[in-house]
């Protein structure tokens, strides 16, 4: 796993340019979700290290997704959270592939606690 701690980190790491696209012509309400968006998929990219990563093809590729727990407090109208649990083994599939994907649980977490304000701003409206 890349250690990426910025979004310039990760540009850097995989030779784009460090600039943010400019999504004024969305609706200002989703512009920083967009923003967002952009920033942690090149952020996964780079954490996961491998150009070749996702392959949806290959079935015994493993793939690690975020499911935020989102809680409300008293110090702002919703917030954000990643929660691990389970006693027992479980599976989940999908048909629907995502560009926010890790190699590994300690990849995805490391995405999530380094970038949790990007991650409140994609998937917090506000």
């Amino acid at each position: 796993m890349n250690e990426v701690k910025s979004f310039e980190q990760a540009c850097e790491a995989l030779g784009y340019e460090k600039t943010i696209p400019n999504f004024d012509q969305a609706p200002e309400k989703h512009r920083k979700a967009l923003s967002a968006h952009y920033q942690l998929v090149i952020i996964a990219e780079a954490i996961n290290d491998d150009k070749n990563f996702p392959n949806w093809l290959d079935t015994d590729q493993r793939k690690w997704e975020l499911f935020p727990d989102i809680v409300k407090d008293d110090s702002k109208p919703s917030g954000l959270g990643l929660s691990y649990g389970g006693y027992g083994r479980w599976t989940s599939y999908t048909c629907v592939g995502s560009r926010l994907c890790f190699k590994s649980r300690e990849a995805a977490k490391h995405c999530f606690d380094t970038f949790q304000n990007l991650w409140e701003d994609y998937f917090l409206i506000g």
